[in-house]
């Protein structure tokens, strides 16, 4: 006889965590699995940013002039992996469909409504958990490598602030004036202002569990290998055999959920980010704040005794051995603003979930909402935890969901 519960999250990353307690606060009896420490993947290996200014897709109508140097660029802040070639292209056929202006601009309303209160969300879950020491109010920057990234960046401001997004254009004398230790190879930058960051996503990730158990919710440390759906509700198979039962099973698994999707009858096209980051040891701290640089596609961040510098993009599998020059690119990038840096002392790679429309799926499953789906958020999963968590929890309800959730449904595929 298979183990019950209300409700089962596979997957306990800031998704699943966020969700969870949102569930556990409303009474619901929840059961997270995970086979890893929860909060320990992409949740735990990002750039910390709360980024309400991250309102475009990755795809738009500017990258079919920018994909071949992309693409076959070995140091490009997009790649693809080689072994994963067959498993990327049917993907990347649907992103550059995704990239025309009509698509691009659907988009792009879709990811703004999603991110627009994303500060206040966060702020109250930090309250919630007590851990409102972790989230900084300094703004992060946007640091441009010449007179013509400057110039496409102003338009990308202009084109930024009708959507809401608070933003100001810094030469590079305004820009050493916020960051005075950052050396000046950057040709001035885009400061928001209001944006949050954590500055240790991990130690947030293990407050919001902690939470989550003392709100009457539990934790199983084991792999989800397969889903059934019953008449009775659906049925998970744990890696060892077991079986559970749930009246509704949320599936927050992130860069793995699509083989279980499928196994609930949607087909998603979802493909695995294999995101990198390097961390230094460095005391005092060399930054007050997030910084992208854009031309590397990479955060340098500013974390309790350390800097971690995080990025890039390799289109591939969940495979768990690194491409070593994406890590010495890191490098590289790191040392362009910071040249005396010690040796890196610390490498992470981890999965962020892709979808060819940079929007999450956030709804019911095509059968039934015993099945809801909550995952795809790519490089903004830390920033739309608290959101995703309000939408599953309206859905499983039948009440009124944050915003309208039609753009987020699985049945756009």
């Amino acid at each position: 006889m298979s183990k019950t519960t209300e409700i089962l999250i596979v997957g306990a990353g800031i998704i699943g965590l966020t969700t969870g307690l949102r569930l556990a606060r409303e009474g619901m009896q929840v059961t997270l699995v995970d086979p890893a420490q929860p909060g320990s993947g992409a949740s735990y290996g990002n750039a910390g940013t709360i980024a309400d200014y991250a309102v475009l897709p990755v795809g738009h109508p500017g990258i079919f002039r920018q994909l071949p140097s992309l693409l076959f660029d070995r140091d490009s802040p997009l790649a693809i992996q080689r072994s994963a070639i067959a498993l990327v292209v049917p993907w990347l056929a649907r992103f550059l469909l995704e990239c025309r202006l009509s698509r691009f601009k659907a988009n792009t309303a879709a990811i703004t409504k999603l991110v627009a209160d994303a500060a206040p969300r966060w702020q109250a879950l930090a309250e919630d958990v007590d851990g409102k020491t972790l989230l900084h109010a300094k703004g992060c920057l946007y640091l441009y490598a010449d007179d013509a990234a400057f110039k496409s960046g102003e338009r990308d401001i202009r084109f930024r602030r009708p959507l809401g997004v608070n933003a100001q254009m810094l030469d590079a004398d305004e820009l050493s004036q916020l960051e005075p230790n950052l050396l000046q190879t950057a040709n001035g930058g885009a400061y928001f202002p209001d944006a949050l960051f954590l500055g240790d996503p991990g130690t947030m990730c293990g407050k919001i569990l902690q939470a989550f158990t003392d709100a009457g919710g539990s934790l199983i440390q084991d792999r989800v290998t397969g889903i059934q759906r019953h008449p009775g509700g659906p049925r998970v198979t744990l890696a060892g055999g077991e079986q559970m039962s749930a009246t509704t099973v949320i599936l927050s698994a992130g860069a793995h959920a699509k083989k279980l999707a499928a196994q609930a009858g949607d087909y998603i096209p979802l493909i695995s980010e294999r995101g990198y980051h390097l961390e230094y040891n460095c005391k005092p701290a060399l930054l007050n704040r997030p910084a992208c640089f854009t031309a590397g596609g990479f955060y340098l961040c500013p974390m309790p005794g350390r800097l971690r510098v995080a990025g890039t993009v390799e289109l591939g599998n969940t495979s768990l051995r690194p491409s070593q020059h994406r890590l010495d690119a890191l490098d590289r990038g790191a040392r362009r603003f910071f040249p005396n840096l010690p040796p890196p002392d610390k490498s992470w790679l981890g999965f962020r979930p892709s979808l060819p429309d940079s929007r999450p799926v956030i709804s019911a499953s095509r059968h039934g909402n015993d099945v809801i789906y909550a995952f795809g958020h790519g490089h903004i999963g830390m920033t739309l935890a608290p959101i995703t968590a309000d939408i599953v929890q309206a859905i499983i309800t039948e009440s009124e969901p944050p915003v309208p959730i039609a753009p987020y449904s699985v049945e756009r595929f």
